[in-house]
């Protein structure tokens, strides 16, 4: 991928059109669902002592679901996502250290 591509891939895919989606209705109520997007990316170019040129980047991102702001009767409310695998982890983390200090305690 040459530079100027990657650097036209980023203004792409850092849209508000990839935060927020595009809002659907249905018996009165209109949701509008929304991201969290993240990304990095790098690129750069140069030449050898034959002459040669190159150059080269890549680009990577990350979305997750947040939520989405959900309208009935002329009212906005915010409902936000759940991630199972977050609160999993989470569980999982705090289990471990609690574990672990009682095992502290006991020695």
């Amino acid at each position: 991928m040459k530079l100027n591509e990657l650097v036209a891939a980023a203004q792409d895919g850092l849209t508000a059109k990839r935060v927020y989606g595009e809002p659907y209705t249905e018996g009165g109520i209109t949701i509008i669902p929304a991201a969290k997007v993240m990304g990095g990316g790098g690129g750069g170019g140069g030449h050898d002592s034959a002459g040669q040129e190159g150059e080269g980047g890549g680009l990577g991102m990350i979305a997750r679901p947040v939520g989405a702001f959900v309208i009935k009767n002329g009212e906005v409310r915010w409902v936000a996502a759940f991630d199972l695998n977050r609160a999993v982890l989470l569980a999982g983390a705090i289990a471990y250290a609690t574990i672990r200090l009682r095992r502290r305690r006991l020695s």
